[in-house]
């Protein structure tokens, strides 16, 4: 088991750090995280507790087959009405406090069963913990794939509609990407939820705009910012500004959402024509890979040809070695001869000069074994 918590807004203090070791003598401990791994036992700690008091992102994996990730965000950061439309229990839980949520993505059955090693957790964490900042500039698609992640397990009814209308489906950003794999989102379901979803329009603000916006701000906002940032709490700060900038420009004339909500029965419309173009795909791809394949093993054969003599003493080079990779090496080459010998000359004269080969090798059971095997010599 590998548990991992990170501390993004604040450091620990040296209290918190040393009430951490209290959990645990073997973890590692920093200002910024907690890591541990046990390969028996159990943490003392409580998982959730931590991350309301210390922690904004933690990673579990366990057992090849469970993996739990959470994040720590300002209660503002995620409208009430967006949490219920996207709570999913067991695979996207939404954990108020007063002032914060604990959103919770978890995989109780991975299907990889090598998905969630213990090594993996830190690769995981440095994947996954980008989505908070994400979150936090008001990007919801990482809910999104947490909700998608239900719908892929069949958890969610046909009938229903996406929670939110979501431009920039067809474009995930690494760390979107990041937890669809670790979710185990139906590849071809969140290619398919991509189809009608619009791309996103993340122009750069100019300065007219942020003018605008600025003197529109209440003085009491304002203030309340710039306590934070003396507080110590000035990501905090940034990030709401952000948000709540963006959300503004949003509904300027000419920028509108056109995504529209559509029923998880029409997700699975485009799933099926995602899979089915996708299978056409990889048939034409193994058809031409075969016929590549196919046309240098007959260029191979044919320059085989050329020099019959020259194979048959590679082929007795490897007999006289004796080793058991040695057989096998001349077995291969026998094999290869032997087809050769049907395209450019005949069986007949294959057999006469395997015959002729094993006069000298009729002792050597490994070898005759090896051939049987390959249906390029009976038993004499």
């Amino acid at each position: 088991m590998y548990y991992e918590f990170l501390a993004i807004e604040r450091p620990l203090t040296t209290e918190e750090m040393a009430y951490l070791r209290s959990l645990s003598t073997r973890a590692h401990i920093t200002p910024v995280s907690f890591t541990n791994e046990y390969d028996w036992g159990h943490f003392k700690g409580d998982t959730l507790d931590l991350m309301k008091r210390f922690f904004d992102a933690h990673v579990f994996v366990a057992n090849g087959i469970t993996g739990t990730f959470m994040l720590r965000l300002p209660i503002k950061a995620i409208p009430m009405e967006t949490a219920n439309s996207m709570l999913s229990f067991g695979i996207l839980d939404f954990l108020p406090s007063e002032s914060h949520w604990i959103v919770r993505w978890e995989l109780c059955e991975s299907k990889k069963f090598d998905q969630f090693g213990w090594e993996d957790g830190p690769c995981w964490m440095a994947r996954l913990s980008p989505l908070r900042e994400e979150l936090l500039r008001g990007d919801m698609r990482g809910l999104y794939i947490g909700w998608l992640s239900a719908v892929s397990r069949g958890l969610v009814d046909d009938d229903e509609l996406e929670p939110l209308a979501l431009a920039g489906l067809g474009e995930l950003t690494t760390a979107q990407e990041a937890l669809a794999e670790f979710l185990e989102v139906d590849r071809d379901l969140l290619t398919g939820v991509a189809t009608d979803s619009p791309a996103r329009e993340d122009k750069a603000p100019v300065e007219e705009e942020m003018d605008e916006w600025l003197d529109k701000l209440p003085r009491d906002e304002v203030l309340t910012l710039l306590k934070q940032i003396l507080a110590g709490r000035g990501h905090e700060a940034e990030f709401s500004l952000k948000r709540r900038f963006s959300e503004w420009r949003r509904g300027l004339p000419g920028d509108m959402n056109p995504a529209v909500q559509r029923s998880v029965g029409d997700l699975w419309k485009n799933e099926e024509k995602v899979r089915m173009a996708r299978l056409e795909r990889e048939r034409r791809e193994r058809e031409e890979l075969e016929a590549k394949r196919r046309k240098e093993r007959e260029a191979y054969l044919e320059r085989l040809s050329k020099d019959f003599s020259g194979a048959w003493k590679a082929v007795q080079q490897n007999v006289e070695r004796g080793t058991g990779a040695a057989y096998d090496e001349a077995c291969r080459a026998l094999v290869d001869l032997s087809e050769a010998y049907s395209i450019h000359s005949s069986q007949t004269s294959f057999g006469k000069e395997l015959r002729d080969f094993m006069a000298n090798y009729k002792r050597r059971k490994a070898l005759i074994r090896r051939l049987m095997m390959a249906s390029i010599w009976g038993e004499e």
